[in-house]
């Protein structure tokens, strides 16, 4: 067979032509490209807490907020379908579920929910405003304060893509979740180009998050069977070992955020105590807001005003609901309720967390039902973060 010989000058030639036509291209195609110094468009909020510190509450006033686009809890899925791992083991996995839902990405259920679904899929979906209005919803407008029980009458049939639907139309989305325990695992979250994440932090005297789990032991049984590695089993926290790890777990976040943070969290990490927010709601709100780059509207204020400002603790079966309560109240019926004997104990398994946080122990039952001794100490307002707080 003949061989036919290119001399190596058009060789040269072609392979040039072809590397700049391929440049050529390149260029043009990054010009498309959204530059890295550059914000999403999108403002994205991780609500980060625990069970019984007031979350859900914290939650709704994002989710009523009628620019924001709220789920709640959604690694609950994740935990219901791989519950029989840790929750360290399960770090990775949550993650990847919220990066997608703050990208509006809701493939990310098919994991976990397989089948064809509808809005009622989703878990707590009917306290997201969101999902109750439109797009998702026809019944409602934006700017209306939205009920579960009427979202969940009117909505519950609508389908599953209207989730994804409607995150995409909206400026700021908005996750509670639960299910983290160590600040660092979110590190690529916070540092990922396609986010513009910022983090506000929930807690709450332990005594009285225990006064409130009390109220739900068996809805958290699975959940302290996670945290505490038990391979599937449920567990009761008798011993308060979920505890422990709860208060161990906001030691590290507080500490991670504030003591020689890394660069890439200065003004994204915002402490709140639900305490503060409710002796002063309009004031702490506005500041989460301004975190948040939103505006308090004349309806939210009122909304606000009425759901703190009820009659009475709430009942044992609404612990799960966001109903109208005196919310100070709520806040110090660990005082009345709780035993001095278990008063210590929580002292004792989280004594770290309540002088980080700001709270004061009490040494005799007496200290403990004098409701003029103040527990919660005072800290600057308009703080961001506590880095300059001295814990005694």
């Amino acid at each position: 067979m003949a061989r036919i010989r290119i001399p190596s000058t058009i060789v040269i030639l072609f392979v040039t032509i072809q590397t700049g036509f391929l440049l050529f291209m390149y260029s043009r195609y990054s010009s498309f490209m959204p530059q890295s110094e550059e914000k999403p468009s999108q403002v994205h909020i991780l609500i980060l807490s625990s069970w019984r510190s007031g979350s859900s509450f914290v939650g709704q006033l994002f989710s009523q907020h009628p620019s924001v686009f709220y789920l709640m809890e959604p690694a609950w899925h994740v935990w219901v379908t791989m519950y029989q791992n840790s929750a360290k083991v399960l770090h990775m996995a949550v993650r990847d579920l919220v990066r997608s839902v703050f990208l509006c990405d809701m493939s990310v259920f098919d994991a976990y929910m397989p089948w064809k679904r509808n809005l009622s899929d989703l878990f707590q979906w009917a306290v997201s405003r969101a999902l109750c209005s439109a797009p998702a919803c026809d019944s409602f407008q934006r700017t209306d304060i939205t009920s579960e029980m009427a979202c969940k009458t009117l909505c519950g049939r609508y389908p599953f893509s209207k989730v994804e639907e409607a995150c995409k139309t909206y400026s700021h989305v908005v996750i509670k979740e639960v299910r983290f325990f160590d600040l660092k695992v979110l590190y690529p979250l916070l540092t990922d180009p396609s986010l513009n994440l910022k983090i506000i932090h929930l807690v709450r005297d332990p005594r009285a998050v225990v006064k409130s789990r009390e109220q739900s032991v068996k809805a958290l049984a699975r959940d302290n069977g996670i945290v505490l590695s038990t391979n599937g089993t449920k567990v009761e926290d008798s011993k308060y070992k979920v505890m422990q790890e709860i208060c161990r777990s906001h030691v590290q976040i507080y500490e991670t955020a504030t003591l020689k943070p890394p660069n890439f969290l200065k003004d994204r990490y915002l402490m709140i105590r639900f305490e503060d927010l409710v002796r002063d709601p309009l004031s702490e709100i506005s500041e989460m807001y301004k975190f948040a780059d939103l505006s308090l509207t004349p309806t939210l204020k009122s909304w606000i005003y009425n759901i703190t400002h009820g009659q009475g603790p709430g009942k044992k079966k609404e612990a799960f609901k966001i109903t109208s309560r005196d919310a100070v109240s709520v806040s110090q019926a660990w005082r009345n309720v709780l035993s001095f004997q278990k008063i210590k104990k929580i002292q004792e398994v989280c004594k770290g967390a309540i002088n980080m946080l700001g709270y004061q122990l009490v040494d005799s039952e007496k200290e403990q039902r004098d409701l003029s001794l103040d527990l919660v100490l005072p800290r600057r307002q308009n703080q961001f973060s506590w880095s300059s707080f001295n814990p005694k």
